[in-house]
């Protein structure tokens, strides 16, 4: 079951970009954001991250240090 989601194509994560864009490390840092602060307020704060096979760095990495910053613990 999904609880939260977030895309660099919806309105609201386009205007927390800013700039950015989704397929960028600046695009990746705002929705690892968006999607912190949409778990936050249902309030789940441990989470796991599945990075799918990808390697940890670039936008994969941008996307999980920007959740937990905004305080998710994984």
């Amino acid at each position: 079951r999904t609880i939260a989601s977030a895309s660099s194509v919806e309105p609201a994560a386009k205007g927390a970009a800013g700039a950015a864009r989704g397929g960028n490390v600046a695009g990746a840092r705002a929705i690892g954001k968006t999607i912190a602060e949409r778990l936050l307020e249902k309030g789940v704060k441990q989470v796991v991250f599945d990075r799918n096979g990808f390697l940890y760095h670039g936008r994969v990495k941008a996307v999980a240090d920007a959740a937990r910053e905004a305080g998710l613990e994984f």
